[in-house]
């Protein structure tokens, strides 16, 4: 298994990536929309100039993110790529908006396009750049499950998507003609683009407001806890994702009459075993006397008390 230093080294690399490229396509898409004035290329350029500004926050909250905890942030700083996922989010979200106000223009008074051809060899060379990033970020991010390396990751696989959407529409527009179809590809694209804001919006917001993870999850701590002896019973059981580590809390019951050394040990093999399926996480257990009467929290969330 690689080492923290390895997997932050691995997200730093693949943030700063997704800047590099960002800047290179700006100067050469923004030069093709001089030449062609494409508004298909025109949504692409806008859509790499929220990347810059997504990928730079990227790169910020990765650094973040890999800091230790401190006396101010005892739990670390994990969620400052959820925060960033957010941000970008707003960002893809806006250009969307704008391009489609654009495109309702020139539904309204076309623009004949110019020059094709640049237009066409200037989106082949982004569509093959955003290609090799994706397949790195896409490696990073199942590495180390970064939520800020995924929204990178989706930011552009979208521009692989939609740039080979633009090459469509220069090519109908160079050999036919067809005008109109520059504009249904931006009013696609922008519509792609919303859709994808809502994604990552979604999925961090989900992490800021601790939502529980996944049942599946829940389900295997809840097996692997009944798996190891002497253990009678859990309750109480809550889990979130900070960043890209797993925190688990929950309440353990044990046998009333045994020693304190005792409850410790398995307290210890039950963490151990969870921390084998979940490397990396975070997991806080309360001992409780087995057959005790209390308010709990599952209780509260079925509304009811069961005292």
């Amino acid at each position: 298994m690689a080492s923290p230093e390895n997997y932050n080294y691995l997200k730093k690399s693949a943030a700063a990536a997704g800047v590099f490229l960002a800047v290179f396509l700006i100067i050469l898409k923004f030069i093709a929309f001089l030449k062609t004035d494409s508004l298909a290329i025109f949504s692409s350029l806008a859509d790499s100039v929220t990347d810059l500004l997504a990928s730079m926050i990227s790169f910020i909250a990765v650094y973040f993110s890999t800091k230790p905890a401190s006396r101010s942030h005892r739990y670390g700083y994990g969620k400052s790529e959820a925060l960033s996922a957010f941000l970008q989010a707003v960002f893809v979200g806006a250009s969307g908006f704008f391009v489609i106000i654009d495109g309702i223009k020139r539904l309204i008074h076309p623009i004949q396009i110019e020059q094709t051809g640049m237009g066409i060899a200037v989106m082949l060379f982004s569509i093959f750049a955003t290609f090799l990033l994706v397949i790195y970020q896409t490696y990073v991010a199942r590495k180390t499950q970064s939520l800020a390396i995924k929204a990178d990751t989706a930011h552009y696989t979208v521009d692989f998507l939609t740039n080979s959407m633009v090459i469509v529409s220069l090519i109908l527009v160079h050999f036919f003609g067809f005008i109109y179809f520059d504009v249904i590809a931006a009013l696609f694209i922008s519509a792609y683009l919303l859709y994808n804001a809502y994604t990552l919006a979604a999925e961090s917001v989900e992490q800021i407001t601790d939502k529980e993870l996944s049942p599946k999850i829940r389900k295997k701590i809840s097996d692997i806890v009944y798996s190891c002896d002497k253990i009678k019973g859990m309750h109480d059981l809550r889990t979130r994702s900070l960043g890209d580590v797993y925190y688990f809390e929950l309440h353990l019951e044990l046998d009333g009459e045994i020693t304190l050394n005792e409850a410790h040990k398995l307290t210890e093999e039950v963490e151990q075993k969870i921390a084998e399926v979940y490397p990396g996480c975070q997991i806080l257990i309360h001992q409780d006397p087995y057959g005790i009467h209390e308010d709990r929290l599952d209780h509260q969330i079925e509304g009811s008390c069961r005292l």
